[in-house]
């Protein structure tokens, strides 16, 4: 995190000037920077934090792609292993049918 400036000094020259003890203006100049400096997030901060989520994004959409063309080709794959499995089946009914009725023409 890149260091805040942060000015101590006029801040505690301020608030004694409008009234508060010295001692109080102190404390809480040093809180003041404290906060500053452990949990503001400054504009360098920001740039990173959304060139890193571009990357992430970049990163995703090249993932689903990838993705998208696995789904795509798996699902020609079983489109074509249910044409197989639907002919194989339609064959062995059509055999079926053909020794039943050729059965049952010579028993008649």
């Amino acid at each position: 995190m890149v260091a805040m400036t942060f000015d101590t000094h006029a801040f505690v020259k301020e608030l004694t000037q409008a009234g508060m003890p010295e001692e109080q203006a102190e404390v809480l100049a040093r809180s003041q920077a404290t906060l500053i400096d452990e949990k503001l997030a400054t504009k360098q901060d920001l740039k990173e934090l959304e060139l890193r989520l571009k990357r992430d994004i970049q990163e995703l959409k090249r993932d689903m792609k990838e993705l998208e063309a696995n789904l795509t080709r798996d699902m020609q794959e079983m489109e074509l292993r249910l044409k197989h499995d639907l002919t194989v089946r339609l064959g062995s009914m059509m055999v079926v049918a053909i020794g039943v009725v050729a059965a049952l023409v010579k028993l008649l």
